[in-house]
C-alpha cells in the first residue's frame, strides 16, 4: 500500500484492505481501544499510536521513522491481502463465501512475548477481562512510555513469584505466566528464534510451558511470530469446520491458513 507523511502523521492509502474494527476487534490483540469517534489507541513495542480511518486512507499518528521501523511491519503493510484472499479460495474453493463475508482484516505482527503472555491470560476468559488483566500487568510491571506503559519483558516477570502477580487478579494463570517468563528468559524456549524454525519444532517448544496447549501455541505463532500458516483451533472452530466446512483441514489451507481461519470464524459467527 502507498503512504505519505503529512502534518497529521503517516497516511496509508488502503481502500478496503485495512479495516480498523475487523483488525482490532477480531480477538488477536488486547491493547487497542477505540473512542467515540472510532479512533483506536494502543501501545506496541514501547510506542503509543493513534489510528483512524478517513475515507480510503488510514492515518497513523507517527513519524516516518517509526512507521518504517515499527508500524509497517506491525500492520503487515507489505502483504497484499487481496492476493492472499484469491490464493485461499484457489487452494480451498469451499471457503469462497467465507472469504467474501469480510474484508480488511490484517494479522498484526505483535511482540512474541506479549502474544504468548496475552494468550496464556486468554484461557477460559472473555475479552473485557483479558484486557483488564493485560492492562494491570502493564501498569504494575511495565515501563512508563509517554502516557501509558509498555508490556513488561519476560526477563522482568521472571524475577517474580506467582503470588507477586496477585494484583493482576489472573487466578491460576499467574503461575503459567511466571513459568513462561522463566523459560523464555532462560532460553529453554527459544521464542525469538521461532520465526525461522520449523513450525512443528516451535510447537513442541511452546507446549513445554505450563498451561500452554495447542491453541495458545498456535495463537502465539500466528499473532506473535507472524507464522501465517498457524491455525488456532478451539471448540468453536472445531464446530465451525464440522458444520460448515466438512473436509476442510488446517493442513490443506496452505501458507495462509491463519488468515483463512479468521474468515471462517467471522463467517460462522455472523451466520449463527
Amino acid at each position: 500500500m502507498e503512504y505519505k507523511i503529512t502534518e497529521k502523521g503517516t497516511e496509508i492509502y488502503s481502500g478496503e484492505a485495512f479495516d480498523l474494527i475487523n483488525t482490532f476487534e477480531c480477538g488477536q490483540c488486547f491493547r487497542w481501544n477505540s473512542d467515540e469517534k472510532g479512533i483506536y489507541k494502543g501501545i506496541a513495542y514501547g510506542k503509543e499510536l493513534s489510528v483512524e480511518k478517513d475515507g480510503n486512507k488510514v492515518i497513523l499518528s507517527c513519524s516516518e521513522e517509526d512507521f518504517l521501523n515499527i508500524w509497517r511491519q506491525y500492520f503487515d503493510i507489505e502483504n497484499d491481502y487481496d492476493e492472499i484472499r484469491k490464493e485461499i479460495t484457489e487452494v480451498c474453493p469451499e471457503l469462497g463465501e467465507a472469504v467474501k463475508s469480510i474484508n480488511g482484516i490484517r494479522i498484526l505482527a505483535q511482540d512474541p512475548w506479549e502474544a504468548l503472555c496475552s494468550f496464556i491470560i486468554s484461557q477460559n476468559n472473555n475479552i473485557p477481562r483479558i484486557k483488564g488483566i493485560v492492562n494491570r500487568l502493564c501498569e504494575n510491571f511495565g515501563e512508563l512510555c509517554e502516557e501509558g506503559h509498555s508490556f513488561p519483558t519476560a526477563e522482568k516477570i521472571a524475577e517474580y513469584e506467582a503470588e507477586d502477580l496477585s494484583v493482576l487478579r489472573a487466578g491460576f494463570r499467574a503461575k503459567y505466566i511466571i513459568d513462561a517468563a522463566r523459560k523464555v528468559a532462560g532460553g529453554e524456549v527459544r521464542l525469538y528464534d521461532m520465526k525461522d524454525m520449523p513450525i512443528d519444532e516451535c510447537r513442541q517448544e511452546l507446549i513445554r510451558i505450563k498451561g500452554v496447549g495447542a491453541k495458545v501455541a498456535e495463537c502465539t505463532l500466528l499473532y506473535g511470530l507472524h507464522r501465517l500458516e498457524a491455525f488456532p483451533v478451539d471448540v468453536w472452530m472445531k464446530k465451525a469446520l464440522a458444520s460448515e466446512f466438512s473436509g476442510v483441514t488446517p493442513e490443506g489451507l496452505g501458507r495462509y491458513a491463519g488468515i483463512a481461519q479468521q474468515y471462517i470464524f467471522h463467517y460462522v459467527r455472523n451466520k449463527a
